[in-house]
């Protein structure tokens, strides 16, 4: 009878641990939304910062002459807004841009306070014509949305987020505008209307962190 020799298995357990422990392990997890994605900000070097309640100096007639017929009716003369389209919203910053490096191997845990306090308003470009409230309701009205002439940023606002190994994180605290346009245009007291005046415009929507990797 042939003799079959015991075979010993022996199992070789290896740990491969990060070299460096991730900063503010025991923060709570986020409660904002994040955006992981490029810089979104608008530029902003023709856009007019509106004040939240602006005074009301428009002139009583435009410079244009009136493009339609006259029409026998009466009209209130003034300035109208129309919304006609939306794209996305835009993330205005307060204060400076945080940013965490992760130079390990392994994904990190990056924490960042919003240290400014400020207030973010509209933006426009083009010729609005009437005060920021007006176009509000007509905005709101033409695509179903909640939007504001002004919103705070407070400090202290804290979100946690994950740093894959060598990548930055990168963080903005601020307000998210939604993009709209429309177009301004007189309505003389005969019923007829001036020219349409283009505009672009940035309302603000919702405060939150804007969240990019580099």
């Amino acid at each position: 009878m042939r003799r079959t020799r015991p075979v010993i298995a022996v199992t070789a357990l290896v740990l491969a641990l990060g070299s460096a422990a991730p900063a503010f392990a025991t923060d709570p997890e986020p409660t904002e939304p994040v955006q992981t994605a490029p810089s979104a900000e608008p530029e902003e070097s023709d856009l007019v910062e509106v004040e939240p309640e602006p005074v009301d100096d428009l002139p009583s007639v435009p410079v244009k002459p009136p493009v339609d017929q006259p029409d026998a009716r009466a009209c209130e003369p003034g300035y109208r807004y129309s919304a006609t389209s939306k794209t996305k919203d835009y993330h205005k910053g307060v204060g400076v841009t945080q940013s965490n490096y992760n130079g390990t191997s392994r994904t990190a845990r990056s924490t960042f306070t919003s240290e400014v306090a400020g207030k973010v308003g509209v933006s426009y470009s083009g010729k609005l014509g009437v005060k920021v409230s007006v176009a509000i309701v007509d905005i709101e009205s033409e695509f179903n949305v909640n939007v504001s002439a002004e919103m705070s940023v407070s400090m202290g606002n804290r979100i946690v987020v994950d740093t894959p190994p060598k990548k930055s994180t990168n963080a903005k605290y601020g307000v998210y505008r939604l993009k709209s346009y429309g177009y301004s245009q007189y309505k003389y007291a005969n019923c007829t209307n001036g020219v349409k005046n283009k505009v672009t415009i940035y309302t603000p929507r919702r405060v939150g962190w804007y969240i990019w990797e580099s």
